[in-house]
């Protein structure tokens, strides 16, 4: 039988309306059950802290648990193949940071593709690092600093935590921006790395670690911060941008899901992490580890990213960074 044309348009268009009636319902709905949020690092550092206080709100307010899963190893990139491999329907989630961005570069040989493979949520918290040297280090400010380094290139030992890692990266960038030779030496884990620059073993730490009391009994000289904005633990230390403008190396988390997760799931989990990120107490608790919110459509993360990707990108190039 041949319908009339209007009536296989209105048959047509129908058609086309369930599926996107039925992810709307589905987004609705969402979630029915436990979501994993992958962290890509050990329990007790500062991205699994800060997933578990994002993971207890979304728990509260949606009715399911989101249960964190800690798998560290390779960098970040074993627990993000582990979400690039789940499927596209929002039940798996990624913390986000530098790292992610970072590691193709340094890795070539990846079965996946961060870019490509993961769809940005939300953004979580950005923070400062302190540039620390040691009281043996004859510098208070960053040009004396500065000019110290200059006058003495193979003084500094820089303590990092890994190749790529974010000291690292604020280590090189403020190298390359100054013209200063900093010799990296590379620690398990930032405690390990304050303990031998309180020790004097290395001169130097771009440090995400609380040190207020480390600076203010004498142990350690903090003369700046990588953000643009001064810290609220150290109000009197200025930003390194204020004696090498345009420096800036954030530390900053946020979240993502594998690419082609229904948009109305994205845009459902942005509202609420954006709006955890209102919360007083979890303020406080980023507050507590020197980080402040970074609220974002799922747009403006994905160009915060891909700026990411590009100026990090040209530091590894011209620091010549590699792999351990």
């Amino acid at each position: 039988m041949k319908l009339p044309r209007r009536s296989f348009l209105h048959l047509a268009m129908s058609a086309t309306a369930v599926p996107l009636t039925l992810r709307i319902a589905a987004a609705e709905a969402y979630p029915v059950r436990p979501v994993h949020w992958v962290v890509t690092s050990a329990a007790g550092g500062t991205g699994d802290i800060f997933s578990r206080l994002i993971a207890q709100r979304l728990s509260d307010r949606l009715g399911q648990p989101f249960i964190i899963d800690n798998r560290p190893g390779a960098g970040v990139n074993i627990g993000t193949e582990a979400v690039i491999r789940a499927p596209s329907d929002g039940y798996s989630l990624l913390i986000i940071h530098k790292g992610n961005v970072t590691s193709a570069m340094l890795f070539g040989n990846l079965s996946f593709d961060f870019i490509r493979d993961i769809e940005p949520v939300a953004g979580i918290s950005t923070g400062p690092l302190t540039m620390l040297v040691n009281p043996s280090v004859p510098a208070a400010t960053v040009p004396e600093f500065i000019a110290y380094a200059k006058s003495n290139p193979a003084a500094i030992n820089m303590a990092t935590v890994g190749n790529g890692s974010d000291p690292h990266l604020a280590g090189e960038l403020f190298a390359l921006m100054t013209g200063v030779n900093l010799t990296p030496v590379t620690y398990r884990g930032g405690a390990l790395a304050l303990t031998d620059l309180l020790g004097g073993r290395v001169q130097m730490f771009f440090s995400n670690l609380p040190v207020t009391e480390f600076v203010k009994a004498g142990k350690l000289c903090a003369l700046g911060v990588t953000t643009s904005a001064r810290s609220r633990d150290l109000p009197d230390i200025p930003a390194i941008a204020d004696f090498v403008p345009g420096y800036e190396a954030n530390v900053w988390f946020g979240v993502g899901v594998r690419k082609n997760t229904p948009s109305e799931i994205v845009d459902k989990l942005n509202t609420e992490v954006n709006s955890a990120l209102t919360d007083s107490k979890i303020i406080e608790g980023l507050a507590n580890l020197n980080a402040v919110p970074m609220s974002m459509t799922p747009a403006e993360f994905s160009t915060f990213i891909a700026e990411e990707t590009k100026k990090w990108g040209d530091v590894i190039q011209r620091a010549n960074i590699k792999p351990e």
